[in-house]
């Protein structure tokens, strides 16, 4: 049997600079600059984050940004010490949650399978949680590359008091917090040194 290996299909992609900025050269950030970030901006995030797949479309990522004083001043106190100055200093911050009732959108998110509501629904939040993490794990990973793709430096923290935050922003039970995102320009001294990565052949292997 011959295979055809001239594809019709020519995919675009990055070049070094695009590469660089979502990858190699993209670090995470410590310090910020009191420049603001525009709503335009932390919307257009999420309007490019939305697109990657998730399994059945579940799309159970949210996103909660705190700006204001206010919202700065309730989450700073739920933050671990060290990353408190961090937060301080950012611009905008984005409480990123899963909605362990996500499934309530799936009639329209996931037309294709009749009855997938009504069988999530029967599973309870519990039954409904992992599949729910993993979907919205993998957005995060998304919701940084969007950010970084806009110009922004991101600092995720997963050091805080996740059940105070989520009852903080989000109370009631359907959501549950799973990472803090600083969001803006970086400072001169924003980066740590950065650590090595495991070389390439302990990674990979080929079957």
């Amino acid at each position: 049997m011959s295979v055809d290996t001239e594809s019709p299909v020519r995919l675009p992609h990055l070049d070094e600079n695009g590469r660089a900025a979502l990858f190699t050269e993209a670090r995470t950030a410590n310090a910020f600059t009191a420049e603001p970030v525009p709503d335009e901006t932390l919307r257009a995030i999420w309007e490019l984050a939305q697109w990657p797949p998730t399994a059945a479309n579940t799309q159970p990522l949210r996103v909660t940004y705190v700006r204001s004083e206010q919202g700065k001043e309730r989450l700073l106190p739920l933050m671990a010490e060290g990353n408190r100055p961090k937060v301080e200093s950012a611009p905008a911050v984005a409480l990123l949650a899963v909605d362990l009732d996500f499934h309530t959108h799936a009639d329209r998110t996931f037309p294709i399978r009749p009855g997938f509501r009504e069988s999530l629904d029967g599973q309870g939040r519990e039954g409904r949680e992992q599949m729910a993490t993993f979907n919205a794990t993998l957005q995060i990973g998304y919701f940084l590359l969007a950010a970084r793709a806009h110009g922004l430096a991101t600092g995720p923290m997963a050091g805080f008091d996740a059940e105070a935050v989520t009852a903080e922003f989000t109370p009631g039970g359907r959501y549950r917090t799973l990472l803090v995102v600083n969001l803006g320009h970086p400072a001169e001294d924003a980066w740590f040194d950065r650590l090595p990565r495991l070389e390439t052949d302990e990674v990979l292997t080929f079957a």
